[in-house]
């Protein structure tokens, strides 16, 4: 198989790519506009491999995917392109109307043209993945309740918001024009790659470095998090076996406070790292509580019995093997994350990318 994947070049995508490439023998074409959190040194293991291929393209370029697709001729689409970060959302709206609902319809309408063209063999077996998150639901009030694939949608960020926008669409072009559409909404993802802005690399970093470990409000917020490698296998699952028109939840079984998952970080610091910078006696001394983002869930937990059920997908990780493999990757992948600190990866990859098509 032949799968196109959008974002390929993100945290989760370049998971996804390296999953396929390394597990199956299957081809990745990758298409990235490459904004700042698309990094195509996070591929560097499989960048020469003959059975990947690298497109810089804007999903909002209609003529380029075009291109792409009558080039390519894939067998499914796996859309992760999105501007994901809640507090950027917060601050710019645009760029994720932008990217997440205009890119999204014009993704849809290159496959769907592509798609219509196909013999009836290769069109009959053909999917398009939507790949979304959990922040679709909003937050749960009880400490029980879990979201199911049927829950309703609540979003509460600007992000948020566009991502369920992205999910309405994809499903409206398979009621309306019948593409084989899929969509996933996962949990909070964290594992290798993760772009040092979100609150896992953050507080491994900043604590490495001696700086505050900034906590929303009470830090009592509580996620479920999956380890981004058992997040590829089981996208890789559903892109293969799911059903067309389903959704399947995907989540970590792995519910933990935001002040906890941070106290764990320092805790695995203080074990890998004793020896701290200057004038810190523990690592948790570098909390600080800071005032809340506006409109902040509380409190996010899936249901992913439907995919373990229908599809024999489970997380192998737990939180804690996960994090401490994700503590040690950060601290012995020091080369990654620093020229993501100084913007390095970012201005060499605008004289390096080409198309690399080794086929």
């Amino acid at each position: 198989m032949k799968i196109l994947i959008t974002g390929g070049a993100g945290f989760i995508g370049s998971a996804i790519i390296r999953y396929i490439i390394k597990n199956t023998q299957d081809c990745i074409v990758n298409i990235d506009k490459l904004t700042y959190a698309g990094n195509l040194e996070s591929l560097a293991d499989i960048e020469n491999n003959t059975r990947y291929v690298f497109e810089q393209v804007d999903i909002c370029d209609r003529v380029e995917l075009e291109r792409v697709f009558a080039e390519h001729q894939p067998d499914a689409v796996m859309h992760l392109a999105a501007e994901s970060h809640v507090d950027r959302s917060i601050d710019g709206p645009a760029a994720f109307i932008e990217t997440n609902i205009v890119g999204t319809y014009t993704i849809l309408e290159a496959t769907r043209a592509y798609w219509n063209q196909l013999e009836q063999t290769r069109k009959s077996v053909f999917r398009f993945h939507h790949i979304s998150t959990d922040e679709v639901y909003g937050d749960l009030e009880g400490t029980d309740d879990l979201f199911t694939e049927t829950t309703s949608y609540e979003p509460s960020s600007p992000y948020s918001a566009s991502k369920a926008s992205s999910d309405h669409l994809v499903r409206a072009w398979l009621r309306t024009y019948g593409l084989p559409t899929i969509v996933t909404n996962c949990s909070n993802n964290y594992g290798p790659y993760h772009f040092p802005e979100k609150l896992i690399p953050l507080m491994i970093l900043n604590a490495l470095d001696g700086k505050n470990l900034p906590v929303y409000g009470d830090g009592m917020q509580i996620r479920d998090w999956l380890y981004v490698e058992d997040h590829a296998s089981a996208l890789y699952t559903v892109v293969t076996k799911g059903e067309i028109g389903e959704t399947y939840n995907i989540g970590g079984h792995n519910e933990k406070a935001n002040i906890e998952v941070v106290k764990t970080i320092c805790s695995l610091l203080e074990e890998f790292v004793p020896n701290k910078p200057d004038g810190i006696e523990m690592y948790q001394d570098l909390i600080t509580y800071v005032t809340d983002r506006p409109g902040h869930d509380v409190r996010y937990a899936i249901d992913a019995s439907k995919i373990e059920r229908e599809l024999g997908w489970k997380p192998a990780e737990t939180f804690e093997s996960g994090i401490r493999k994700t503590v040690e990757w950060y601290l012995n992948n020091k080369t990654w994350w620093s020229r993501v600190l100084d913007g390095s990866y970012s201005f060499e990859r605008l004289g390096t990318t080409v198309n690399k098509d080794k086929e």
